[in-house]
């Protein structure tokens, strides 16, 4: 095993630690690619159901439309100003598309869930507003990896 490895090892959220990170933070950075393999990255809002990311985009955006071309995303969810409290999660995937879009708020099963974590989160209500203009994509990674800095300094 490498030096790199090691550190890695050490470095890395174990399941309750990320679990617990993702529910806290509040942005992630969406990473898509266009047509011709270039990628764009936007900032969103997301909620954390324990095995799936779920991000609630703008249905008119370049993001959507790139994924209804080419579904593989990845995303970012870090934190940390000083080297030594740095910390994130990447995952990865394809993305998929739940419930209606836009989203009106008919009855679906699969956004019981996000739709009862994201209003508390990010609006301190408990119902979930529609707008007219979102719609959920739900990400279940294929591969997540994580780092806590705060751990090579002995921080947690």
């Amino acid at each position: 095993m490498t030096d790199t490895q090691r550190r890695g090892r050490r470095i890395m959220m174990t399941p309750e630690e990320r679990d617990t990170y993702l529910g806290e933070q509040r942005t992630c950075r969406v990473a898509t690619l266009g047509a011709d393999g270039a990628p764009h990255i936007g900032a969103l809002w997301f909620v954390w159901d324990g095995g799936s990311l779920w991000l609630y985009s703008i249905t008119r955006s370049l993001r959507w439309s790139q994924l209804r071309k080419d579904p593989r995303i990845a995303v970012v969810v870090d934190d940390g100003e000083g080297y030594e409290e740095l910390r994130g999660v990447e995952l990865t995937g394809r993305a998929e598309f739940v419930g209606e879009a836009p989203r009106t708020g008919e009855r679906c099963a699969e956004l019981v869930e996000p739709e009862r974590l994201f209003p508390v989160k990010y609006f301190g209500i408990t119902e979930m507003p529609h707008d007219g203009r979102h719609a959920w994509l739900r990400l279940t990674p294929e591969k997540i990896t994580s780092w806590d800095f705060r751990k090579l300094a002995g921080l947690t």
